[in-house]
């Protein structure tokens, strides 16, 4: 099921280049998510809402998060063809990947933890 949802190729380059900042990385990562998502919600023109999808799309795409990319995507590209009726349906789409995706990314932050314990052990 991960693999539809997330890169694991992109996230173990990441880990590499971050080493113990990983972790912190994929805070961020997922309060800007959140961040974005309520943008989404709160987004009364197609000008902010593409925007907002745009940089959305790649910070999923720089962390892997391969379908919600797609979906930030289609989102990007809806919004430049107005009127933005039914477009709804698409941010509660991504709403619901981002639901699937969190869980995901806060045990791949434990599991890098508990790996940089073991590490610090020895």
């Amino acid at each position: 099921m991960a693999d539809t949802h997330l890169d694991r190729d992109v996230l173990n380059a990441l880990q590499e280049v971050m080493e113990d900042e990983y972790p912190a990385l994929l805070d961020t990562f997922l309060i800007d998510c959140t961040e974005r998502l309520s943008v989404l919600h709160q987004a009364g023109d197609a000008e902010t809402l593409g925007a907002t999808a745009h940089s959305f799309k790649g910070s999923c795409s720089n962390m892997g998060a391969t379908r919600l990319a797609r979906l930030c995507h289609e989102l990007e590209q809806r919004s430049k063809r107005p009127p933005l009726q039914g477009i709804e349906q698409l941010i509660a789409d991504i709403d619901g990947e981002f639901a699937i995706v969190r869980p995901m990314y806060e045990a791949e932050r434990r599991r890098s933890l508990a790996e940089n314990q073991t590490i610090q052990r020895f």
